[in-house]
């Protein structure tokens, strides 16, 4: 059993976004099972996590595979005992290449990663969660600004982030009896390697190349630990960060 606090399974915690809440929530106090498909990279988290490493469980996984989600979630459960947490956030793109010119294949590589995957993992911690006692516990989702208002050329991205929203609210309604809350945070512009190229210049809905502003991402890892970190009886439903000049309110 866990005698560390709170549990949590990040998922794509090998970088990004991913990592630095992984790191924000070992901080914190939490246990961690990081799952991403590069142990290397998980291991590289869990190093730079110093002595608060040890609560870390590095698990492979690809969270389009249903066995390899079951065996994440029984290998937290057998390490900690319980979860509290999941955070929804492994995900990929596809190629910024013309929406006629997107093969089958592409379209359902980013809609295996970025919904199904969230799907799954939220089945398994129902499961859990709703028969473990203390009950209850905590999904986000990670959104992102193209939950909102997609990019040019980014529909397999864009389509999976608004159907993340709408399992957001599916599974925030039928956790409701289980104790189980869920919200969602859409995050715009922070950096990490995928959004380097932003201050290069990135197409605009008007077709014009511009820079981008954006924001450091520990700030997203502060408001995920702040929306994990309140009492089940209350729930952030949809948070916005985001880098303030980046051109998403408004025109354009």
């Amino acid at each position: 059993m866990n005698d560390m606090g709170k549990v949590a399974i990040v998922t794509g915690a090998g970088s990004g976004i991913g990592r630095q809440v992984s790191l924000a929530l070992l901080r914190e106090g939490y246990a961690v099972s990081l799952a991403g498909r590069r142990v290397e990279k998980l291991q590289e988290t869990v190093d730079r996590a110093g002595p608060a490493g040890a609560r870390a469980l590095a698990v492979p996984t690809d969270v389009a595979d249903p066995a390899s989600v079951r065996a994440l979630f029984a290998k937290t459960r057998v390490a900690f005992g319980r979860l509290d947490l999941l955070f929804n956030n492994a995900g990929t793109g596809s190629p910024p290449i013309l929406l006629e010119d997107l093969s089958y294949e592409q379209w359902k590589t980013v809609v295996d990663a970025n919904l199904t995957g969230a799907f799954l993992c939220t089945q398994e911690a129902f499961r859990i969660m709703k028969s473990q006692n203390p009950r209850g516990g905590r999904i986000i989702n990670n959104g992102s600004i193209s939950a909102h208002a997609p990019r040019p050329n980014s529909a397999p991205y864009t389509a999976t982030k608004h159907a993340i929203t709408g399992l957001t609210k599916s599974t925030s309604l039928d956790g409701r009896k289980y104790d189980i809350a869920c919200g969602q945070i859409d995050i715009g512009n922070a950096e990490t390697d995928l959004t380097k190229r932003m201050k290069d210049g990135v197409p605009q809905a008007d077709g014009t190349i511009a820079a981008e502003p954006t924001m450091k991402v520990e700030h997203v890892a502060e408001a995920v630990v702040y929306m994990a970190g309140l009492p089940l009886d209350a729930n952030v439903q949809f948070l916005t960060v985001m880098a303030t000049k980046m051109p998403f309110v408004g025109r354009g």
